[in-house]
């Protein structure tokens, strides 16, 4: 049963998916706040469309970063890929620069902030982030066969004290995180300990020095279309908190 968990998980880990177009939706006039979505592991920017076109009708300046997660570590992919975007997007001259991520992005961008401060930073808003790492990685670690069918970046998202999360300090930043703890997935969800999304467990999810914390009836891959997720990440762009009282 373990084995069929583990070839669930690493099919779409491994597995890339066709990545849509790059650019910024939304450009705008200089000074406009801009957004840069990161999308997860084995996944592309088409998994973050949604979520993309909601924040671009909001008014801001949208980069869906297209980055190649199975293939390199998560320094190269921080120190190379996203700070290569960064720097391409101060010509627009941006008043902010805020994050939005989805699994191993908050690793990705925890990484980036951490080695290179940003005097507009805005704010950062992560969907089911690996903070405290993943028990499926340790997990598929112990299979000598199944590690080395680990890409690059997941190979350093394990738990212990020398996976890249453990070695990353309190965020110097404002952070919401979001995540689920609806499952579609239950062989993975034996091996992880307390409630899941099927993928990251609640608690490695949050981390120490967050500003807000969210748990909704989401699965990993479905918070990325839930429109209550949507609009919690639009909530605490605009305000730093989630919006807790019911809609009216």
């Amino acid at each position: 049963m373990r084995y069929l968990a583990f070839l669930s998980l690493l099919i779409p880990w491994l597995a890339g998916i066709p990545a849509g177009p790059r650019g910024v939706q939304n450009p705008g006039r200089p000074g406009r706040e801009y957004v840069i979505l990161l999308h997860g592991l084995a996944r592309s920017p088409r998994s973050l469309g949604k979520l993309a076109t909601r924040l671009a009708s909001q008014g801001y300046s949208v980069v869906n970063l297209e980055y190649p997660t199975l293939k390199r570590p998560i320094e190269f992919l921080a120190d190379t890929v996203l700070h290569a975007e960064v720097e391409r997007l101060r010509r627009f001259s941006p008043a902010k620069i805020h994050f939005v991520t989805h699994s191993i992005g908050g690793i990705v961008v925890r990484y980036y902030l951490q080695h290179h401060p940003l005097e507009n930073i805005g704010r950062v808003v992560m969907l089911s982030p690996p903070n405290q790492g993943s028990e499926l990685v340790d997990q598929m670690k112990r299979i000598p066969l199944i590690e080395k069918l680990l890409s690059p970046a997941a190979r350093e998202l394990g738990t212990d004290q020398e996976s890249l999360p453990a070695k990353l300090g309190r965020p110097g930043f404002e952070l919401g995180i979001i995540t689920g703890e609806k499952t579609h997935n239950p062989l993975n969800s034996l091996m992880i300990d307390g409630p899941d999304d099927g993928t990251v467990s609640v608690k490695s999810a949050q981390i120490a020095g967050m500003d807000d914390f969210l748990l909704l009836p989401c699965s990993h891959r479905s918070i990325l279309k839930s429109d209550e997720a949507i609009d919690q990440v639009i909530h605490f762009l605009r305000h730093g908190s989630f919006r807790r009282e019911p809609r009216g």
